[in-house]
């Protein structure tokens, strides 16, 4: 099979460290939670809306594609999904089929497009997940969304900045100026599937973050150590924090399984409730069984934190 320019850049969308064609094609088969490379199979419970634009930073549209039940009593808990591809590639489109599964049970789900490297350097993609957060919060009415009930997943560099939503909700340097400031950005609870949390460790342990990490943040370890500590979840974490559940393989080569072992030890000294599935032998990306008990355990986490418990 030919794998077409839109395809490759589907796929790239799935990692955080990522070669670009090798690691397009591994993660074409990687976790079945957003690695879906066609347009999404939407059963009629489910209405789909697509290229919904939901910011204008420095003028650059940026959009989302939206999923929620066509029947049923809301408001509805909602789900933002957030794409990897190491801060510099990838689109929504990965998440568009988790989008659907979750909307199928009873969330209102989106997968959102955000300002990439080296163009937009950190925090861009920071602002661009708040202003997310908020257009959701703002537009909550519109889409039958219960605004204290939104949680947020990604994978990758996608599960990085879902997790800076966890712990950065009151931090107002982070929230910048994509529109509707009178919302809340504050999430829920937070999925981190195999995101980092201390970028000052990431060199060294994984096969190309000096590659990547400096395309985003203007510079290596070397030169801008305060904006690789600034962009680290692990230095936000507060007993404020949301609820997280970190997934992540111990085999993975391209952001160590440390990080998240790091991440939820600090959660837990600030008593936030935090869990940690680790996939033995699994790598960056899952497949088979090990994407199986990764959708599992993000379903059950979501339901448990963001449903009403009977």
């Amino acid at each position: 099979m030919m794998l077409t320019k839109s395809m490759a850049a589907r796929v790239a969308g799935r990692g955080l460290f990522l070669r670009p064609l090798l690691g397009a094609i591994l993660m074409a088969v990687a976790f079945s939670a957003g690695a879906a490379l066609a347009a999404p199979t939407v059963p009629d419970t489910v209405s789909w809306e697509e290229g919904i634009e939901y910011s204008t930073p420095e003028g650059e549209s940026l959009k989302l594609n939206l999923a929620r039940p066509k029947s049923g009593k809301g408001p509805f808990p909602a789900v933002i999904c957030i794409h990897g591809g190491g801060f510099r590639a990838g689109t929504r489109d990965g998440y568009d089929q988790l989008c659907v599964r979750l909307a199928e049970r009873g969330y209102v789900a989106a997968t959102i497009s955000y300002r990439l490297a080296p163009k937009h350097r950190f925090p861009a993609a920071v602002h661009d997940t708040k202003a997310a957060v908020r257009w959701l919060r703002a537009h909550a009415a519109d889409y039958s969304v219960d605004p204290a009930r939104i949680g947020v997943t990604g994978g990758s560099a996608g599960g990085h900045l879902a997790q800076f939503l966890g712990v950065t909700a009151h931090v107002p340097r982070f929230e910048g100026d994509g529109g509707n400031p009178g919302h809340s950005s504050a999430v829920a609870c937070v999925v981190n599937v195999y995101g980092p949390s201390d970028f000052t460790k990431s060199y060294g342990k994984s096969v190309d973050a000096h590659e990547v990490l400096p395309l985003w943040f203007g510079g290596n370890l070397d030169t801008h150590r305060d904006l690789h500590i600034q962009g680290s979840p692990l230095a936000w974490v507060t007993p404020d924090a949301a609820p997280t559940l970190c997934i992540h393989g111990t085999e993975d080569a391209y952001v160590a399984h440390e990080q998240a072992e790091w991440l939820i030890d600090k959660l837990k000294g600030a008593t936030v409730e935090a869990e940690l599935l680790t996939l033995q032998g699994a790598g960056h990306g899952f497949k088979g069984a090990d994407a199986e008990k990764a959708d599992a355990a993000l379903f059950e986490f979501f339901d448990r934190r963001l449903k009403p418990q009977r």
